[in-house]
């Protein structure tokens, strides 16, 4: 499928599940690399990395962990721009590489948050690791360890992102036109 509509907004594709997939075993190469010889817990940032968190592990060849949290900036097409943790951690971090997966940083301002809230827990390292990067949308300096695709300041939906709820579950990226 092209093109899309969801809720009167019109979509066309972006990113084939091909590309994604292809870049995201490019990912798993680097991770395989960085980390073969530690234990990082993953932290994926729901609920919209839950795809790219799942593709991506599957690649990963040395013992991890996974852990969720939940925070929220969007309200329908834009970022609200006040970030609040939904759901935290249930584990102990402390020591420990930890390595952020994020399905996309666009004001960069949730990951802020989330880096910042993490590094109280005294983590070994800190790695951020995003499938999708806005770099003309950041409103904060971040270091972003491994980017899957810069993309421009268009709003995305698709393999996770969504548009008020829907778009989650395709397998591909489409871009609002």
């Amino acid at each position: 499928m092209d093109a899309l509509l969801i809720n009167n907004q019109a979509f066309q594709l972006f990113l084939t599940e091909a590309e994604i997939m292809a870049r995201i075993a490019q990912l798993a190469q680097q991770l395989n690399a960085d980390y073969s010889s530690r234990k990082p817990i993953f932290i994926a940032v729901l609920n919209g990395s839950f795809m790219f968190a799942s593709d991506l592990l599957k690649a990963i060849q040395f013992d991890c962990e996974i852990q969720f949290v939940k925070v929220n900036s969007y309200q329908g097409m834009q970022s609200s721009g006040k970030v609040q943790e939904l759901i935290g951690l249930n584990q102990n971090i402390a020591n420990r590489p930890i390595i952020i997966l994020e399905d996309i940083i666009d004001t960069g301002l949730t990951m802020d948050f989330l880096i910042t809230d993490l590094l109280r827990y005294e983590p070994e390292s800190l790695a951020v690791c995003s499938l999708l990067l806005k770099p003309d949308a950041l409103k904060v300096k971040l270091q972003i360890d491994y980017v899957g695709f810069e993309v421009s300041n268009q709003f995305l939906v698709g393999y996770g992102l969504d548009y008020n709820g829907l778009a989650r579950n395709l397998r591909q990226i489409y871009q609002a036109v």
